[in-house]
């Protein structure tokens, strides 16, 4: 066997690399003491490395001098031993061990760090309060499951790294410290202590700059990229994140996807290979698509279960919930659970409750009996409405349909959240079963009923669909965006657009988010001066790898595939940071502190 440099006096072997074809050698491991078991006499050691497990042993009759450190030692010290692999005994070999058929009899044994008692155990994979993991992370990272984690995060990253390069892309690193040109997310500001009162901000993307490499003449350019925003947590969310990505010159949306898109069957196959990929090449939905038929616009395509529109079946119907809504512009949407009338009063009230969070004021639903339909609303209904929604949602005996009556936007987040809760419920989301999918023509705008006015859904150089521009003026609510997501398993992973590369449709569409020619030159001169300069149409993608890897590895947040996250409240609970700085260093930034009360 050919060593590297990986090997050096401390080790001949890591703890995963023995097998029965070195039974008779001497051999030397380093590692730290995972379980160690005395069986009167014997003791037995399982000895843990970065790449596994070896039984060692050590024996009196061998070596007293080995057998009393041995004696000695304790869970997580890190320890050197020297000895002659052999055969495990009949009957004591483990097949779940990599090195299960042998084991090393010691003859040297050296104490190379001794170790306190851990907080939590190490050798076991029990639930652990997360704060307390996040305080010892660098514990907390000796356990399997999160050492499997950042492993496959980085096989992950080497395969999107050579998948790009194969197709001609090159990396280019872009700058930490920017330009502040506020838009989206709030940022985080960087005093310069060479320029009193002057901030830089750190990047929320690179995606002025990859531009910038657009209107260079990169043509294709990648980064694995670190990304801050200064927003408010979830359990996908992190203040500082890492992200793919990729710009490309001379492409329009069908090209984008087509480069992208074989990028992930490789980083399935190769980082979990059991999982497989549901549909190739990827579905396409449009935005108003995803959202009629599923209430999301990142929908979880492992199971059917659409939600049908059913407006022209109950507009002139006694039931004045679902008339009112279809008179006032809303929308009257049905869910067929297939099998679903096996829940029960509780859990229909729970989601009852459930979906208040959404703006819904109740949930209607129609349960199919042996008898015949039952609902409290078929008092009014009559015979002929009920029929024909048994008939549009294919509703049979057994089954349950749920409805939504509201305004567009509550009726999708509604029936889109019972949709999975009832997905749940029925064991319908395979986790074996990545179900991708390409979600098209976003709109270009949202409108903020807080502030009155429209903001980008995107950011604002995304381009509109050019048979859409003639709405900008009369009806930019209606104007659908170049924009695309990529979404799987009911997480987006991916967003990206074709930037706007004209300058006087990107100052339209600027007139038209309320910012001044003014204003556009002080935050975005730099941009719209070098567009002025030969850009090229382009276009491009940011993958969120922290929340593709958190899906890959079905973790429930994405804390759990990054070394070294933030708390739920933007704190590293290791460094315990932010911490205060000395008055010195602050007053040197130029900076005052003002704490609100």
């Amino acid at each position: 066997m050919i060593r590297t440099n990986l090997f050096s006096m401390f080790r001949s072997h890591t703890c995963n690399e023995l097998t029965s074809a070195q039974i008779g050698e001497e051999v030397t491991l380093c590692g730290w003491v995972h379980r160690r078991r005395d069986h009167g006499g014997l003791i037995f050691i399982d000895l843990r490395d970065r790449f596994g497990l070896t039984q060692v042993v050590s024996d009196p009759a061998e070596s007293e001098e080995c057998h009393k450190i041995a004696e000695g030692v304790r869970s997580e010290y890190v320890i050197q031993i020297k000895g002659v692999v052999r055969a495990r005994p009949e009957g004591m070999r483990n097949e779940n061990m990599e090195t299960g058929e042998i084991e090393v009899l010691i003859n040297e044994f050296k104490v190379l760090n001794e170790s306190q008692t851990p907080p939590f155990e190490i050798d076991q994979d029990k639930d652990v309060n997360e704060e307390l993991r996040l305080k010892y992370r660098y514990l907390d990272l000796r356990r399997e499951r999160m050492k499997k984690n950042i492993e496959m995060r980085y096989k992950a990253i080497k395969v999107i790294r050579d998948v790009f390069d194969a197709e001609k892309f090159i990396e280019v690193e872009t700058p930490i410290l920017i330009k502040g040109t506020p838009e989206g997310s709030r940022e985080y500001l960087v005093p310069a202590r060479l320029y009193p009162g002057q901030f830089y901000v750190l990047p929320q993307s690179p995606q002025q700059l990859k531009q910038l490499l657009m209107v260079a003449g990169m043509d294709r350019y990648f980064q694995i990229a670190r990304c801050f925003r200064d927003e408010d947590q979830r359990g996908d969310r992190q203040p500082e994140f890492t992200q793919l990505d990729v710009d490309m010159s001379f492409v329009d949306e069908a090209d984008v996807m087509a480069v992208n898109e074989p990028a992930l069957p490789p980083v399935a196959q190769q980082c979990v290979p059991p999982k497989k990929i549901k549909e190739k090449p990827f579905p396409r939905l449009t935005w108003q698509e995803a959202m009629d038929k599923y209430g999301s616009d990142k929908p979880d395509l492992r199971f059917d279960m659409p939600i049908t529109d059913i407006c022209d079946e109950v507009k002139d119907c006694g039931f004045k919930v679902f008339a009112d809504a279809v008179k006032n512009g809303g929308k009257v949407r049905a869910l067929r659970v297939e099998g679903g009338n096996v829940m029960t009063r509780k859990e229909i009230d729970d989601l009852t409750e459930e979906v208040k969070v959404y703006g819904a004021k109740g949930l209607a639903y129609l349960q199919m009996a042996e008898e015949g339909p039952k609902s409290p609303i078929l008092k009014f209904l009559d015979d002929g409405v009920v029929a024909k929604i048994i008939e549009k949602t294919g509703a049979q005996t057994g089954d349950i349909v749920f409805f939504g009556a509201d305004e567009f936007e509550v009726v999708c987040d509604v029936l889109g959240y019972v949709r999975l809760k009832c997905a749940d419920r029925f064991e319908l989301r395979d986790k074996d079963v990545f179900a991708f999918c390409w979600v098209t023509d976003f709109p270009l705008f949202e409108w903020s009923k807080e502030e009155q006015r429209l903001n980008a859904s995107h950011h604002p150089f995304t381009s509109p669909k050019m048979e859409d521009v003639d709405k900008l003026d009369s009806e930019p609510e209606n104007v659908r965006a170049r924009a695309y997501d990529l979404a799987v398993n009911g997480n987006e992973v991916g967003g990206g657009s074709i930037r706007i590369h004209d300058p006087k449709l990107q100052a339209k569409i600027f007139e038209l988010l309320g910012i001044s020619p003014e204003d556009a030159q002080r935050r975005f001169g730099h941009i719209l001066h070098a567009f002025t300069y030969g850009a090229p149409p382009h276009g491009g993608i940011a993958w969120g790898l922290d929340r593709l890897i958190m899906v890959m590895q079905d973790e429930p947040n994405i804390r759990e595939v990054i070394a070294f996250p933030k708390d739920q409240k933007a704190r590293d609970l290791m460094l315990s940071a932010p911490s205060e700085m000395p008055a010195d260093q602050v007053a040197e930034a130029h900076v005052k502190i003002i704490v609100p009360e």
